[in-house]
């Protein structure tokens, strides 16, 4: 069978499951927990996410926390959150400033970004997953659109996975051009490194 014709199947079948999650709610109230804590400590003061479309998981409840509590240190952090706003001709990504309330406009995909704010440069980026295997490997949506960008970012940023646990695919194969993830967080924990803070 045809590589890109099975990981379009897979794909298609992930996206499925991940709507339809029975207890979608406890999942996303455990990954939330998971990665507030995972955040204590690191030093990182401009984070770049995504803005959550098809079942995917919502990191910016927890991000906007981590903001506040930069506010709230003893010497007080001014912390930045960035959303990605596609470069069309590159299919590349930048990443622009969000926070609650900020103006939003969609892009040529129809997903929600900041409009008008300024271009941060996040040393942690959050990305979402469809599906992710061994090595810190991750399956998207097929576009590429991460692997370019993060092939342009220097100082490349520490890259964090979000799914959930039916994500994961043990025989994940992944193609030349993949960029492996630093770290995967999903509904359990922490899946990659394996390791002390794995399971």
């Amino acid at each position: 069978m045809d590589k890109t014709f099975e990981k379009k199947a897979l794909r298609e079948r992930l996206l499925r499951e991940r709507l339809h999650l029975p207890d979608r709610m406890a999942r996303l109230d455990a990954l939330q927990e998971i990665m507030r804590i995972w955040l204590v400590g690191r030093p990182d003061t401009v984070i770049g996410a995504y803005w959550p479309i098809k079942g995917e998981f919502d990191p910016l409840p927890a991000l906007h926390r981590w903001k506040e509590d930069g506010e709230l240190m003893e010497e007080p952090q001014r912390r930045r959150i960035g959303l990605p706003v596609v470069n069309k001709v590159h299919k590349t990504l930048t990443f622009h400033a969000w926070y609650p309330g900020c103006p939003m406009e969609e892009d040529a995909y129809g997903i929600p970004k900041p409009k008008d704010t300024e271009v941060v440069v996040p040393t942690l980026l959050f990305v979402p997953c469809v599906g992710y295997g061994p090595g810190g490997h991750r399956l998207g949506y097929g576009g590429g659109f991460y692997d370019r960008t993060l092939a342009t970012l220097q100082p490349p940023p520490f890259t964090v996975g979000l799914g959930f646990t039916n994500g994961f695919i043990d025989d994940f194969e992944p193609e030349p051009h993949d960029q492996p993830l630093d770290a995967i967080l999903n509904d359990n924990g922490v899946v990659w490194p394996v390791g002390p803070r794995g399971l």
